[in-house]
């Protein structure tokens, strides 16, 4: 059997080598000298952080997730962001007419459509977010096992892209209280509480992120949760002060009843819009504190359960 000629022989011993910069300049060495980084992404074990420094450094992420969730939600449909806005107009229609014409529903001293639809406008951004979120796990599978980015930017962005909608439908609101006002049916003071409306909106995103990522943990492992979300939608909407005032509820009840965090929220936004009397402050203390409880506990049941998303989802 004939040896290899020389050069070949001398190649086949050679070892790979690679080329390393150092201050000097590249260097060729053996790989096996070489230095070599490798970045292992492993699932959390147990009760995981939250991680928010991941959410920001994905940021742009998360607004492109947003934006395009707006640009396709009306996309190819003949009312386009009028759906926005026809929506709560809808809802304000029936409620006007069987709970404040038929039913005879106080409404505070004021016309009974601009009592309703200032509830319903924040409402539909609660309950838009939080249904999108709920299903936002499961209608994104292919993107969850394909790329590595925080699980938390989905639900968030279905949450976020309610703004625009919560924008027109705010737009109808002051034009519906500009026309009440200039045909004297109603006295229209603006006051300092206007200015806290973003903190109503804060607290009306933070109630319906946290339900949302509960809603969304859920929905991935036990798949019946989809089917009811529309019940339980319909019975939180009942079981907020969006057809009737707060004010029917006597103390201690009252106070009881800022456990659900969207009361809070209306009765902030009737107050700041339309000069209610201020909101009883143990019933927004409530409001306040178990939307917080409800944002922190659904984080981090979401980060928990969220390694098994791309299996299960």
């Amino acid at each position: 059997m004939s040896s290899l000629p020389p050069p070949l022989a001398d190649a086949a011993q050679i070892e790979p080598t690679d080329t390393v910069i150092s201050p000097v300049g590249p260097t060729v060495v053996p790989m096996s000298e070489a230095p070599r980084h490798r970045v292992v992404i492993e699932p959390p074990s147990g009760w995981a952080s939250l991680q928010l420094r991941e959410i920001w450094e994905f940021r742009e992420l998360l607004f492109f997730l947003a934006w395009r969730d707006i640009k396709v939600r009306y996309k190819q449909t003949v009312l386009g962001v009028a759906w926005a806005v026809l929506q709560p107009l809808f809802m304000m229609l029936v409620f006007s007419l069987f709970f404040g014409y038929l039913g005879n529903i106080p409404s505070e001293g004021l016309p009974y459509p601009v009592f309703s639809f200032a509830a319903l406008v924040p409402w539909y951004l609660f309950s838009h977010g939080m249904t999108q979120a709920a299903e936002s796990m499961t209608g994104s599978a292919n993107l969850i096992k394909k790329v590595f980015f925080p699980r938390l930017i989905i639900p968030l962005s279905c949450v976020l892209t309610g703004l625009a909608d919560f924008c027109l439908a705010f737009l109808l609101l002051l034009g519906m209280m500009g026309w009440y006002f200039a045909t004297g049916r109603m006295s229209l003071v603006p006051t300092a509480g206007i200015l806290l409306v973003p903190l109503f909106v804060l607290l009306t995103l933070v109630t319906s992120l946290g339900a949302g990522l509960w809603l969304a943990a859920l929905n991935v492992q036990f798949r019946d949760v989809r089917y009811t979300l529309t019940f339980i939608t319909q019975l939180w909407m009942f079981a907020t002060p969006i057809a009737y005032p707060s004010s029917l509820l006597p103390e201690p009840w009252r106070t009881v009843y800022g456990v659900n965090p969207m009361v809070g929220v209306i009765e902030g936004f009737r107050w700041a819009l339309l000069g209610q009397d201020f909101p009883s402050p143990p019933m927004l203390l409530v409001s306040t504190c178990t939307a917080a409880v409800l944002l922190v506990s659904g984080a981090y049941y979401f980060r928990r359960v969220e390694k098994h998303f791309a299996d299960l989802a």
